[in-house]
Parts: structure tokens; C-alpha cells; sequence
């Protein structure tokens, strides 16, 4: 089964499909999962291979779903019972287990962030080298899926860029301030990089339990969300925000500013 799920790792990289890698490195008895066993989680919450049973598993899902946005790893303990904070982990009460304990390392795989870049000039040439050392995967405009890009760039001195042009205005504009070909790539990468989001579903400091509500209201949504670790949330702005699921988390990740009232 081990070597099914590393082809399916392998078949999601490919296809550019974000999951998390979910790996058992403790298990205390009583315990069904065992150090070793691996589970992959995918966007939709479903989780392939074994890193638990149903309760393990709905913690497991809770906490990578809110890591594919934030990118971070985390070291998971769950826990039946109430423990000191460890550092290094973030510990997890969930009594419903069976009466171990575990610690699963959660490794979000998220593609790059694809840039569609059209044009053979030095500046094409210069943003190519810079966007891959700084880990984008950029590829020429007319080999890339437009719906995943983060951003259209256009660098041909007017040689085919019409429809290049009207594809690259739909994401805006950009004032770049810059003269050579290398300073024009960086500021162009430098652009792209302030605007993409950055969202983090790590926990951060918070008030102490008793000084927080119970409850709090999803901000895509609506709803009344359960503020306890295992529920989804995702920290901007120095704010947590509460989910009721992964589609509104990510709803809320790809565009906090529709959500977030100013």
C-alpha cells in the first residue's frame, strides 16, 4: 500500500494538486495506527492510506486542510487526554481516541506558483532565471493553464501580445519603475510576490480559554463555528478567523479582503 501511495504523491505533483503528507512517527498503545503508516490528504478533506482511526483521522484532516493554505509543516500530537504544551508541537486534546496517544508530521505539497510568461527579449530571459531561483514555475504563456497562474507577464516588444495583453489586463497591472532588463524582472517577481497571499493556519498567541468565546461566526459563510483547535481557522492580520469548512477557508485564503471588514 506504501508504494501505491508514493505513486499517488508522484501522479498529484504532476497534475499540480496540493495535498498533505501525513506520516506516523509515534504511536503509544493502545493505538490502531503504528509509527510508519502514511495517509495523504487531498483538498476535499478525503484522506488516502492509514494514519489513524475516525477520530484521529478527523483531527489529522482538520489541521492539514487549514495547512495547505499557510504552507507550513507541523508536528501533530493528539492526545486523549490534557497535556503541557511540547515544544516544537502542537498538541491536541481529542478523547475520543482509543486510549493512545500519537504524533503524526503533516507536510503540505503545494505546486509553485505558475507564472505564464510570454516573450523571447532579455527581460523574458532575466525573469525566467529569477522566477526560478525563487521557486515559481514559469512557463510559457501558450503551455500554461491560465486558470492555476498567478500571474501573466508580457515581455515580447509588442511581437503576438494581443491576446497575451488581454489575458495578462485581467489579473492588472503593474508599475514597475525600472530600467534594465534584470531591474524589470525583479521588480516584476517583487510585485508578484507582495501580492499573493500569505496566509497562515498555524496557531499563534492567543487570549487564554476563558477569555475567549465559545463560538464565532465564519466570516464567508456566516455560520456559528466552534472556536477550539481542532475546528479550521487561519490567522491574517493578527486576527483569527474561524471555518466551518475547508471550502470557505479557502474561499477566505485566496481573498481575505473580501471578507475581512475595515
Amino acid at each position: 500500500m506504501r508504494s501505491a501511495l508514493h505513486e499517488r504523491a508522484i501522479a498529484l505533483r504532476h497534475d499540480r494538486v496540493p495535498f498533505v503528507a501525513a506520516r506516523v512517527v509515534l504511536a503509544e498503545r493502545p493505538t490502531s495506527a503504528k509509527p510508519g503508516d502514511e495517509a495523504i490528504v487531498l483538498p476535499d478533506g478525503t484522506i488516502e492510506g492509514f494514519v489513524g482511526g475516525t477520530c484521529a483521522e478527523s483531527t489529522v484532516r482538520a489541521q492539514s486542510l487549514a495547512l495547505l493554505d499557510s504552507g507550513d509543516s507541523l508536528l501533530l500530537r493528539i492526545s486523549p487526554v490534557e497535556e503541557s504544551p511540547q515544544s516544537g508541537k502542537l498538541t491536541v486534546v481529542n478523547p475520543c481516541l482509543s486510549g493512545g496517544t500519537l504524533e503524526i508530521f503533516l507536510e503540505p505539497v503545494v505546486p509553485a506558483p505558475l507564472v505564464a510568461l510570454h516573450g523571447d527579449a532579455p527581460i523574458g530571459h532575466a525573469l525566467r532565471r529569477l522566477g526560478e531561483a525563487l521557486g515559481y514555475d514559469m512557463v510559457d504563456f501558450w503551455d500554461a493553464a491560465l486558470d492555476e497562474a498567478a500571474a501573466v507577464v508580457v515581455a515580447s516588444h509588442g511581437r503576438d501580445e494581443e491576446p497575451v495583453l488581454t489575458a495578462a489586463l485581467r489579473l492588472g497591472g503593474l508599475d514597475l519603475g525600472a530600467r534594465t532588463p534584470e531591474e524589470v524582472a525583479l521588480s516584476i517577481l517583487a510585485e508578484i510576490v507582495s501580492l499573493r497571499p500569505r496566509p497562515s493556519g498555524r496557531p499563534v498567541a492567543t487570549d487564554p480559554p476563558e477569555e475567549r468565546a465559545a463560538t464565532a461566526i465564519d466570516p464567508v459563510c456566516g455560520m456559528t463555528v466552534a472556536t477550539v483547535e481542532t475546528s479550521l481557522h487561519l490567522d491574517h492580520g493578527g486576527v483569527r478567523h474561524w471555518f466551518c469548512g475547508s471550502g470557505c477557508l479557502r474561499a477566505f485564503a485566496s481573498d481575505p479582503s473580501a471578507y475581512v471588514r475595515t
